[in-house]
């Protein structure tokens, strides 16, 4: 360690590491744009600049490692001024149409103006940039117009995720951030994953909104409009309000979602379990029948477009389980609406995911029954926060309610789904049971917990060893698709999330960062698995009944139909 002095007070550094990093340990707040937590430094925005003792102008502390002695400003007079006229200048050429945007009110450059006491425009340029939203994704909403180049977009792309699918364009003035031959996201190598919006400042990004479709349907009298809510969505929609990470919600988020007027309010989780009953046998069945293994989970659609667009040669790979997002759309328009006497046209269908890819899920044609889609509007955490509060109503003063059934019952394992490795398992959890006819002594499986973009293990099933892999974000999941390909790695079952961390942290939810509120919303769910009885998918007594009543048996007849698809190569412009 080193010692360095802030603002007049001594802080200890660590040798190499830059000034930012110092500063942020130690409590000290510094603005940035271009920074992004655990890539390397670019130094490019400029808005996190400070003065140091010997040097003859400022510094970025982004990129500016300390060294012993070392006497900092912060916040200067020089930095305020130099971080004023940077905003001011990106002002310059941006919209002002704040009252209209879909961040206002949590905008980066927004806080910025406020923070440093911007009230006029000082700065015009003869004639501003004219771009056009593109609106072409179903996922994404792009509005180049409002982009500051910060950069971070493209860096989430490329160097996190690994698909690439936008990039600088042009030169100076004339620079922004588009797509190949600047055609529309929906034709790109864009998989909807939406982790550009999670680190976009501005409102250059944001999600396709359904909150219309929603509005309309439910003051259509002739329709029954249902909902349900994916299993991290009740850990995650308190900090919309308000509320520290790390809070559940399912009680009275339910309570709301019943006084928004949803006639029934389903619980995702349930197909979840209902998914590990169909995904745990079709990986017994692939090891003692030959079939392609590793075999790879399907629940997150951001992954399976990679696939069907990177790697289409291991489709086969990929398991032919329909997500519990579309397990339930099924469910919900054929056993449910025959049990109701409701004409499944007369249903209207609603989601609320933590996902901006299950808006392109549910646009898939292989999701439909007879031309009618399974899926009929999905709705991100910030969408339903956003209608919670249009509404006019307060979580923390609601009386608590459950879901409906008979989909309303779920394990634990089932809530498991929101977090990396939860998925594994469960599925580890019910394969046991399948192949020795008993449970796990151990049910929880500490190697596929945590933040580590790729884990493994090798668990013993009676037997036999099973070795599997938990890997979370698509530039780790590049990684181990390509160990498979080259024989360097020998798995029986691999689990994919899009998103670095899970479902808590996909491109649906609140727009925070911080690294120690996804581990508390991971936390939460795991407090859930340690103190709940019902642990394990198959034991779940209204997954035995459906199947008892409707579907018959794992990877039967009617369930291949309802709950299984297909996938296929596609073509992008790149």
């Amino acid at each position: 360690m080193i010692n360095i002095q802030v603002n007049g007070n001594q802080i200890q550094a660590k040798e190499g590491e830059t000034i930012l990093s110092a500063l942020k340990r130690a409590g000290i707040k510094v603005p940035t744009l271009c920074h992004y937590e655990g890539l390397p430094p670019t130094g490019a925005c400029r808005m996190c600049v400070v003065e140091i003792e010997g040097f003859r102008t400022l510094v970025p502390s982004c990129s500016q490692p300390v060294a012993e002695g070392m006497k900092i400003q912060t916040h200067s007079q020089r930095a305020i001024q130099s971080r004023k006229m940077i905003v001011e200048l990106l002002l310059a050429n941006h919209p002002d149409d704040c009252l209209y945007c879909a961040r206002n009110g949590n905008c980066e450059l927004q806080n910025l103006s406020e923070e440093l006491g911007v009230r006029q425009r000082r700065y015009a340029g003869g004639k501003k940039n004219i771009y056009h939203v593109d609106l072409s994704s179903p996922s994404i909403v792009r509005d180049p117009a409002k982009c500051i180049l910060c950069g971070k977009c493209v860096r989430v792309c490329e160097e996190v995720q690994g698909v690439s699918s936008i990039d600088f364009v042009g030169r100076g003035s004339k620079t922004h951030v588009g797509t190949a031959f600047n055609k529309g996201l929906n034709v790109s190598s864009c998989i909807n994953c939406g982790q550009c919006i999670m680190v976009c400042p501005t409102g250059a990004l944001t999600e396709q909104t359904h909150i219309k479709q929603v509005k309309e349907a439910l003051e259509d009298k002739s329709k029954v409009v249902v909902i349900q809510h994916a299993p991290s969505i009740s850990v995650s929609l308190a900090e919309e309000f308000g509320v520290k990470p790390g809070v559940d919600v399912n009680a009275t988020m339910v309570t709301a979602l019943r006084m928004l007027g949803f006639k029934y309010v389903f619980d995702t989780s349930f197909t979840a379990d209902l998914t590990i009953m169909e995904e745990a046998s079709e990986l017994v069945h692939r090891i003692k029948n030959g079939g392609a293994l590793p075999m790879m989970t399907s629940c997150s659609p951001g992954w399976i477009k990679y696939v069907e667009e990177f790697y289409p040669d291991f489709i086969p790979h990929l398991s032919t389980c329909k997500s519990p997002q579309a397990m339930l759309g099924a469910l919900i328009k054929s056993y449910w609406a025959e049990k109701m006497n409701i004409d499944p046209k007369n249903i209207f269908s609603v989601t609320v995911m933590p996902c901006t890819a299950k808006k392109f899920e549910a646009g898939r044609p292989e999701l439909s029954q007879n031309d009618l889609p399974d899926i009929d509007a999905v709705l991100t955490t910030r969408e339903l926060a956003q209608f919670i509060k249009m509404h006019g109503l307060d979580l923390g003063s609601l009386e608590p309610d459950s879901a409906d059934n008979p989909f309303g019952t779920r394990s634990t394992a089932g809530k498991l789904f929101g977090a990396s490795g939860g998925v594994m398992e469960a599925a580890i959890r019910t394969a046991h049971n399948l192949i020795t006819g008993e449970d796990m002594k151990e049910i929880k499986l500490k190697d596929l917990r945590g933040f580590k973009g790729i884990k493994e293990a090798t668990v013993k099933i009676g037997e036999l060893e099973v070795n599997v892999a938990v890997v979370s974000g698509l530039g780790n999941a590049r990684k181990v698709v390509e160990d498979i390909r080259a024989g360097r790695k020998n798995y029986h079952f691999v689990e994919v999330m899009t998103c670095p961390g899970g479902c808590i942290a996909g491109g649906g939810q609140p727009l925070n960062s911080d690294p120690e509120a996804i581990k508390a919303r991971m936390k939460v769910l795991y407090d859930m698995d340690r103190d709940e009885h019902l642990r394990q998918s198959h034991d779940n007594p209204a997954i035995k009944k459906l199947y008892e009543e409707y579907l018959g048996e794992p990877l039967g007849h009617r369930s291949h139909e309802l709950l299984h698809t297909s996938y296929g190569k596609r073509d992008v412009l790149i």
